[in-house]
């Protein structure tokens, strides 16, 4: 049953390859908003003089190469928009004949596409880190290390259900951009792109707790710094592990629902 979604991946490499210099570029000036943001907080904390939360100057920085090293692991790219594509054209209409699962096929593009993107990024993200190689602090625990990956395979879990689920939209609607935009204004104040989380009110990060954004960039990049321990730490876990169950029941709930709606359509 995994050859075929192998060969699925294996073509994806195949195809994404193709336009490694797209993703090279997008990797590139990708890294333009990491300047940006060193810059804002250098005078942030060059005004203040003092930390901000459990942050310093050095803290920030290293919590914001993180975030992009995550991002670049975790974030599906274009994922929504060529679903919604195969369901406007109707090329949806070759996995309803064939015994290929819809998600499955997706998830090994997925797949592919990020470990394509990441190993042409891993030039310029290593520029990155050697540049500000004074501000990083590895974990001290070896622990840490199986506990990061794990969480970042379900923050990427995470990610590509929740944009895989969206653009099924595309059986209601003839156009999600106005959803998808919405979604990336959430995941870019909420999941920790913009500032550390942790840093907020209580009140709000008691709120964001429950919510899927956090564990998408900030939690895995949590467990990386070592800020989570203990019960915390599980607790996350299985809130995360949580969201992975709600989304993947939440994508196969509307793939059943949208495609009757699809039939009934076309046929």
């Amino acid at each position: 049953m995994f050859r075929k979604y192998r060969k699925v991946f294996d073509i994806g490499l195949q195809n994404t390859f193709v336009y490694r210099w797209n993703f090279l570029l997008r990797s590139l000036f990708g890294l333009v908003p990491l300047v940006g943001t060193v810059l804002i907080w250098r005078a942030i904390f060059a005004g203040s003089k003092t930390a901000i939360g459990t942050y310093d100057y050095a803290g920030m920085i290293w919590y914001f190469l993180l975030i992009i090293l995550v991002d670049n692991l975790v974030t599906p790219t274009e994922d929504e928009w060529q679903i919604a594509s195969d369901i406007r054209e109707g090329q949806i209409s070759a996995f309803l004949t064939k015994p290929l699962n819809y998600l499955g096929y997706r998830f090994s593009l997925f797949v592919s596409y990020r470990i394509v993107y990441t190993l042409v990024t891993v030039v310029p993200l290593a520029l990155a880190l050697f540049w500000f190689r004074e501000y990083i602090v590895l974990p001290k625990s070896v622990w840490t290390w199986p506990l990061f990956l794990f969480s970042t395979a379900m923050a990427a879990s995470i990610s590509f259900l929740i944009a895989y689920t969206l653009a099924l939209f595309s059986f209601w609607i003839l156009e999600i951009s106005t959803i998808v935009f919405i979604l990336y204004s959430f995941e870019y104040f909420l999941s920790g792109q913009t500032f550390p989380l942790d840093i907020m009110p209580a009140w709000f990060q008691a709120i964001l707790r429950w919510l899927p954004f956090p564990y998408e960039l900030f939690f895995p990049v949590q467990i990386f710094l070592e800020r989570v321990h203990g019960s915390a730490l599980w607790q996350g876990l299985f809130i995360q592990a949580l969201w992975v169950v709600v989304m993947l029941t939440a994508a196969q709930t509307m793939w059943k629902r949208g495609i009757q709606h699809y039939q009934a359509v076309g046929g």
